[in-house]
């Protein structure tokens, strides 16, 4: 029905129906305006991965009021019973940035308690992190991904002051966890960071006696699909918890086969109801880790539920009695829970044609920076747009390798180290290039015939997914974390900045840079048309093979404003550095650059060394050390 046509037919009826008309259509209006400015009542909601919080620089300042340690925290209201319903009211919205010129509320706003929970609680559920300033954009990342798909009853637990101002200035809900804690990485496995696991359990065990469902993950994963209709799947389960397990249970999204799974189970991601049980649980584990710091959260937590595991809670729903024997207990399944290894390495999900629900990042072998590269890798870590366009511009080239070495044979140890010897030669060059030319390098991705873990083994894991030859994570070869850090300049010279292979694939890069890009064709010196600054009408430079550094410099010199600089390829496209300094310095460098593969099942030290300039050592063989003796880099 037209809008005109209620007006004709109220001109035309008795004053009845006309009031009830009028009454109606006024009814309509003022509820449109009403929902349309709760919606739209966010001007100033904006995503800035940007680390500084958006204020001036007086409303940057730090609050001086210092709570009291989260740890000690007395519960006010912890029994007080809160009955599971619907939010009817509006949760604030995420990422609405305070208004302009207002100041930051003293931090005893930002303590933890019911009221404060429940603010966001949604579904009588809410979604918590946690962690402190060095994993700003790590939260920041968790938070993005939860609200891009309509996920918004979320908590971050702030560890220090400064994470804490720069999330309210950036509009996403926060308290403060009272832990005064560095606001730099802390590094796995040191004490400060079995602090944060010990602060973890504190908290799951402050927030059930709210009577509000929790899942409680680690800043270092990101959700991929929306958990909580999964979860809802589970209503009887008192916890359902992530595992280490390698090996599919099961083939479809059902929850792991609890009789089958022989890894830990993971506290990366697990799901918490306020049950008696549950709560019994947490307030058993915090015991347990603050009686004695030398207990590892994790262990603690597998330790108490595996205290009694089984029997099946029933025949349908993958549940199991454990701790006490009335815990119902559910594994998430590892195929869509992922970890570092079912995701990155076997990509167990695609295998099975699932959809993930989430990756946290595990198995891998460069610390926070590693982590940081393999979600970059998987395009699911979000950064500012001058990731995308860095100054110097950036330098890719097309990684050649044989079919031989890639696809015939056996997957050997030595098989495998000839595979990576040969695209390591080529990325070494490229390391090169990009130092010549101060650009930063795009890293190829990386095939690998055998699995790296820390343990000997045959190769992959038996069971596993693991199809060889795979695109391996680049923390599988290199040191992304020594890449990645500043080094003396006097002995190891410029630094030589790097990106994921998946770089141009992701969304986020800006078509600008795309669009401003220039091909490069390795060819003979003496050949029609090889020498420097030869570009044929298609916009294609031919570069002599062999290159020295001014070499480079002179052909690329008026090329500095192009973005991107693509080589067909980096087989013999360098020669050496002019100056023998420099030249040395860069060795220093990039030979620190790799690491090794682990591990040999029948030989002690089981670890083998990758060497950046084997091709230089005659005989040289891909062997453990003889002994611990011998056991150390090949510099």
């Amino acid at each position: 029905m037209a809008w005109e046509n209620p007006f004709k037919e109220m001109a035309n009826s008795k004053p009845l129906f006309l009031t009830i008309y009028a009454t109606v259509l006024i009814g309509i209006v003022f509820s449109s305006v009403y929902v349309f400015s709760a919606i739209y009542s966010s001007p100033n909601s904006t995503f800035s991965l940007s680390m500084a919080p958006s204020t001036s620089s007086d409303e940057k300042a730090e609050p001086s009021v210092q709570a009291s340690n989260f740890s000690h925290r007395q519960v006010d209201d912890a029994s007080i019973p809160v009955k599971p319903q619907h939010q009817s009211k509006l949760l604030k919205p995420i990422w609405k940035v305070p208004p302009a010129g207002s100041k930051m509320p003293d931090l005893e706003t930002f303590k933890l308690s019911k009221e404060l929970v429940q603010e966001r609680v949604t579904d009588n559920i809410v979604v918590v992190t946690f962690g402190n300033y060095a994993f700003m954009d790590f939260i920041l990342t968790w938070v993005k991904h939860l609200t891009d798909m309509g996920v918004e009853n979320l908590l971050v637990g702030a560890m220090d002051t400064k994470l804490l101002g720069a999330l309210y200035w950036k509009g996403v809900p926060a308290f403060d966890m009272g832990s005064h804690m560095s606001t730099v990485d802390v590094g796995w496995g040191s004490p400060t960071f079995h602090k944060m696991g010990r602060e973890k359990v504190v908290l799951i065990d402050s927030i059930l006696p709210y009577g509000f469902e929790l899942l409680m993950c680690d800043t270092d994963m990101v959700w991929l699909k929306n958990p909580l209709p999964y979860i809802a799947r589970f209503p009887e389960a008192d916890v359902l918890t992530s595992t280490d397990q390698v090996v599919p249970t099961v083939t479809d999204d059902r929850l792991d086969l609890w009789q089958q799974v022989g890894a830990a189970y993971n506290i990366g991601i697990f799901h918490w109801r306020a049950t008696e049980s549950a709560k019994k649980l947490a307030r058993e584990w915090k015991e347990m880790i603050l009686a004695d710091d030398k207990i590892w959260d994790q262990n603690g937590f597998n330790e108490l539920v595996h205290r009694q595991l089984g029997p099946s809670v029933d025949d349908d729903s993958g549940l199991v009695y454990a701790y006490d024997g009335n815990l119902k207990l559910g594994l998430l399944p590892a195929s869509i829970f992922c970890s570092g290894h079912t995701y990155f390495v076997q990509s167990m999900f695609q295998h099975l044609r699932l959809e993930a629900y989430a990756v946290h990042t595990t198995f891998q072998y460069a610390g926070t920076e590693g982590k940081r590269h393999r979600l970059r890798e998987g395009k699911v870590f979000y950064d500012p747009p001058e990731y995308y366009n860095p100054p110097g511009g950036l330098l890719t080239f097309k990684p050649s390798i044989p079919k031989n070495l890639l696809l015939d044979g056996e997957h050997t140890i030595d098989t495998h180290f000839t595979l990576v010897n040969y695209q390591m030669k080529q990325i070494r060059t490229a390391l090169a290039v990009a130092s010549v030319l101060n650009r930063t390098l795009v890293m190829p991705p990386l095939w690998c015939r055998l699995d790296r873990l820390w343990f000997g083994h045959p190769g992959i894991l038996p069971g596993s997914l693991t199809r060889q030859p795979f695109v391996c994570p680049l923390d599988h070869v290199f040191e992304i974390n020594v890449m990645l850090k500043e080094m003396a300049n006097e002995e190891f010279g410029p630094g030589i900045n790097i990106r994921e292979y998946s770089l141009f694939e992701n969304p986020s890069m800006p078509q600008e840079v795309k669009k401003s890009w220039l091909d490069v064709h390795l060819c003979q010196e003496g050949s029609p048309g090889c020498q420097v600054n030869s570009t044929s009408q298609s916009g294609v430079l031919k570069l002599p093979k062999h290159s020295t550094e001014e070499t480079l410099k002179t052909a690329f010199s008026k090329f500095k404003d192009v973005k991107v600089i693509q080589f067909s390829s980096m087989q013999d496209a360098f020669d050496r550095f002019t100056d023998k300094t420099r030249e040395e310095q860069f060795r220093n460098r990039v030979k620190r650059y790799v690491g090794i593969w682990c591990c040999v099942e029948t030989h002690t030290p089981g670890h083998i060394y990758y060497d950046m300039y084997w091709d230089e050592k005659p005989g040289w063989k891909a062997a453990p050390p003889n002994s611990t003796k011998d056991d150390h880099p090949p510099w």
